[in-house]
């Protein structure tokens, strides 16, 4: 790592953070708060006393004038020092019991001028980073390196106007409670091997948001009204395509000094046409200025039409560029993001989104600590607790107990094979009555099923009763990591939930074309059936999802519109398998009866009864293979594939190749169930 430093630190541009999900816990990252200030690069040079002592923004604005204390305290800390540094922090605000405080806290400095007094009110510097120590180039190092090295030239700071970031690696669960308690922005989550990407905003750091906000261009401003002076509410905008769009207006977040300053500000920047590409229509009469300045705003969320609910203004940036000021990305909300309870329609519909293999892979990472905990157990005496991602615990036994004796799969294998793929397979069995196929000896000893929820449960395990479910009193409902593994610990190997939601039993979101072959017919013979599926459901501009069932078969599942009874949905199913039959008699049939079916491939869609069950996406198997039940592409069915090669011990790393296949069923548009009924009768 020794190489001359090139960089002067005015030239230097800080790494940025993308906005994104991510759990609060996850072995790769490092949590830090998310500090609510101005980013500044700091250099120390010892043998300059206080001239060698400089902050610059990340525009590179010198900001050593404005925060006279921050600078008197790093000179007298670089007394110490041997050799010049470039650290990397945030200058914030101080409230009253020396908590970091808001933006607006900063606003009496923004403007500030060499010579002019520091304004009221604690700040402070919170260092997270460092770039250069003497002559060598840290850059390249990876986050933890940095840290330690950080620790060592600045672990004596006063820890009231000099700071470092709260660490934590690993676990940001207790930051995000205390972010939630006081009302932080969020969390900043970095990946624990990332370099230093100057002037770069990189995926390897993450902005968790509690709070949305972000910079947007001010384009004017409207007529105040009543007893409000100066003006109304700002005229807000970001770029798109070398353009200012409109998004809305604030006149919240004011008061009456901040209105005389910004105002100020405003009047001399005042034109007579409207810098926005299309004018806004406006409650009051709008005055148009030229798109210099850059304001910070709080709000809830965007609208459909692209405009600001509910923004609040909270201060303007001078360390920001107006050119740079985009709508920011969507928080992208994959496996990785969700809870492990998603129970509300919000949560799947969110759960539904991102599944690209790198978010894939992020999610399945997730699990790795959840996996170490229990090879452990199993390596000692095969029994113990494991403490899951929210913190809850629950009791495993008997791990070293073999369930696939052929391959030498114990039920550790079983569990761990659960904690790696839950983010995946948790959406898929969210809010679902579940069926448990139990198997305490294994594949080779006698399986049982079991409708009934046990009684009683370990706290956090989801039983209920199914409304109109008479003859069962309650059953166990999938989401939660805690319920999947109860389940594997009780021996059911897989996961089998119904077609519909405890909250709305009666109404299917999806119907399944099962494709049942009988012993000797190749697995290659299925494949052709599912290709006639996939044309049947194409005439009728409906999509089709495949996987493997996980043993000898295939399913194709269809999505269904909004609100369709298990009757309806069945009969969909049953029209395009008596198709098939009626096309192909003599590989494919619809006969029930075993012995009628001879060598064809059986289309079932009796499955699409209330209260069967198929075992899902991601779903382990008790196959002599140890088999999971797939996701494929229909070019993979084209292409053929062998069911035998997706096992639990396989799919992971498949998982982290082709990413979530199964994610855009559950936001796939339903079949229209009109038209199959009409295709038919044709």
């Amino acid at each position: 790592m020794e190489k001359p430093w090139r960089g002067r630190i005015q030239d230097l541009r800080p790494m940025l953070a993308v906005l994104g999900d991510l759990p609060a816990h996850h072995p790769a990252y490092v949590y830090e708060p998310k500090y609510d200030g101005i980013r500044a690069l700091v250099g120390l040079e010892p043998s300059r006393g206080e001239r060698g002592i400089t902050l610059w923004s990340r525009l590179g604005n010198e900001k050593t004038s404005q925060f006279p204390e921050i600078a008197a305290a790093l000179a007298r800390h670089a007394r110490r020092l041997r050799r010049p540094l470039i650290l990397d922090g945030e200058l914030v605000a101080l409230d009253a019991n020396g908590e970091p405080a808001g933006f607006q806290q900063l606003q009496g400095r923004i403007h500030l001028t060499s010579g002019a007094a520091a304004p009221g009110g604690a700040v402070a510097l919170i260092l997270f980073d460092i770039l250069r120590d003497g002559d060598t180039d840290l850059r390249d190092l990876p986050l933890t390196a940095r840290r330690r090295k950080l620790e060592q030239v600045m672990g004596r700071v006063d820890g009231t106007t000099l700071r470092l970031s709260e660490w934590a690696p690993g676990d940001g669960t207790a930051l995000q409670e205390r972010a939630l308690r006081h009302g932080w922005e969020g969390l900043i989550a970095k990946r624990a091997d990332s370099c230093y990407r100057t002037a770069k905003r990189s995926s390897d750091w993450v902005k968790l948001k509690l709070v949305r906000t972000q910079e947007f261009v001010i384009g004017g401003w409207t007529e105040p009204r009543g007893a409000r002076s100066r003006f109304g509410a700002l005229l807000l905008g970001v770029y798109r395509d070398g353009a200012l769009e409109y998004v809305g207006h604030t006149g919240a977040g004011f008061d009456e000094r901040e209105l005389r300053r910004v105002s100020a500000l405003l009047k001399p920047l005042e034109i007579p046409q409207s810098p926005f590409r299309q004018r806004p229509k406006t409650n009051e009469r709008p005055h148009w200025v030229e798109p210099k300045l850059v304001a910070e705003v709080k709000f809830t969320e965007w609208t459909a039409e692209g405009k600001l609910r509910h923004p609040t203004y909270l201060g303007l940036r001078d360390d920001v560029s107006p050119a740079d000021v985009i709508r920011e990305p969507e928080p992208k909300r994959g496996r990785a993001g969700q809870p492990a309870e998603a129970r509300t329609s919000g949560a799947r519909e969110k759960a539904s989104r991102g599944h690209s293999r790198k978010e894939t892979a992020l999610a399945l990472a997730a699990g790795d600590g959840l996996v170490a905990q229990l090879e452990e157990i199993e390596r000692g005496s095969g029994n113990g607790a494991v403490v899951l991602p929210d913190g809850d615990r629950l009791d495993v036994t008997n791990l070293r107990k073999v369930f696939w004796p052929a391959l030498g799969l114990t039920k550790g294998d079983l569990l761990r094979y659960y904690a790696r793929v839950a983010p995946l397979l948790l959406p898929v069995v969210a809010d679902r009555p579940l069926v448990m196929k139990r198997l305490p000896n294994g594949i080779s000893g006698k399986a049982f099923y079991q409708q009934r929820g046990p009684s009683p449960v370990p706290a956090g395990v989801r039983v209920e009763a199914v409304e109109g479910d008479t003859e069962v009193p309650n059953r166990l409902i999938g989401g939660s990591v805690k319920t999947l593994l109860y389940m594997t610990q009780l021996a059911a190997i897989s996961q089998d939930p119904w077609f519909s939601r405890v909250t709305s039993p009666a109404v299917v979101d999806h119907v399944a074309i099962d494709l049942d072959p009988p012993e000797g017919v190749p697995f290659s013979t299925v494949l052709d059936v599912a290709r006639w599926v996939r044309d049947e459901l194409s005439h009728l501009g409906v999509r089709g999802f495949p996987k493997t069932s996980g043993a000898d078969g295939l399913h194709v599942y269809v999505p269904m519109p909004p609100g369709t009874p298990y009757e309806a949905g069945m009969l969909f199913a049953q029209i395009v398998a008596t198709m098939i039959a009626a096309k192909h008699p003599k590989v494919a049939t619809v006969e029930r009866a075993v012995r009628a079916r001879g060598k064809r491939v059986y289309v079932d869609y009796l499955q699409n009864i209330q209260g069967k069950t198929l075992a899902c996406a991601y779903s382990a198997r008790g196959s002599d293979y140890a088999g999971a039940s797939t996701p494929l592409t229909w070019d993979e069915v084209d292409a053929g594939v062998d069911p035998r090669d997706f096992t639990i011990r396989t799919l992971p790393e498949r998982l982290v190749q082709v990413g979530d296949l199964w994610a855009e069923l559950r936001s796939a548009k339903g079949a229209d169930l009109m038209s199959v009924q009409r295709y038919a009768g044709g």
